[in-house]
């Protein structure tokens, strides 16, 4: 195969990356908004949708194996595909998280508790910011962007720690209601994890560019099942 024809290969990756990863952002948006307006129809869209991220995901991921099969590449090739793989596997996780806040959602129903709504919406917003601008950075192999969001995931932690402050005030003032409260634990958690795995899609970034491989001393532990 040609250069110019691997390059092309490349090139059409990195599109459904970036397509794969828009999905990922309106799937935590939409997870936000209907977590806002307690709406139970929207989580069940997030819901049922992720099942596409899922498809995309695998389908993204046959395409870069059959290239490094294929092709064979070396050096700077073979470091991008393997960066895509592991770029493919953080935005499929993130959807998995937005799902879960549409399950949070449903679970809570119309149930009267106090949502932290605006430390929480800042929150989401923060982290699909960052996804944005780290999908881009990506594609352009920008490791002087990547490096900056990295440290951003700092400003997504303070939000976390302020938002795990409001709902233990909230278990403190009304234990009866602690089971419903703890939910939204999970939504906090679910986002302050999609900041870290964007802080894992800069990392790779940086690797694709440098060839240096490094991880930031980060709590990567997941969700329960």
């Amino acid at each position: 195969m040609s250069r110019e024809s691997l390059d092309r290969q490349i090139h059409h990756i990195q599109e459904e990356i970036l397509l794969l990863g828009s999905m990922v952002e309106q799937a935590i948006l939409y997870a936000m908004d209907a977590l806002r307006h307690r709406d139970p129809s929207l989580a069940s869209r997030v819901i049922k949708d992720d099942q596409l991220i899922n498809d995309r995901r695998y389908a993204i991921e046959n395409a870069i194996l059959i290239v490094i099969a294929t092709q064979q590449p070396v050096a700077h090739d073979l470091r991008l595909m393997a960066a895509m793989l592991e770029i493919n596997i953080e935005l499929e996780r993130m959807g998995d998280y937005a799902k879960g806040i549409g399950q949070v959602v449903q679970r809570l129903g119309n149930s009267r508790i106090a949502i932290p709504v605006d430390e929480l919406t800042e929150m989401g917003n923060k982290a699909v910011n960052m996804l944005h601008r780290s999908l881009h950075a990506f594609v352009r192999e920008d490791s002087n962007t990547a490096s900056l969001l990295i440290r951003e995931d700092d400003q997504v932690d303070a939000l976390y720690n302020r938002v795990e402050r409001l709902i233990f005030d909230n278990m403190i003032s009304n234990p009866e209601l602690i089971d419903q409260t703890t939910l939204l634990m999970w939504v906090a958690h679910n986002i302050e994890r999609t900041a870290d795995r964007v802080t894992n899609i800069c990392e790779r970034t940086i690797f694709i560019s440098t060839g240096e491989l490094f991880e930031l001393e980060i709590n990567d532990e997941d969700d329960p099942e």
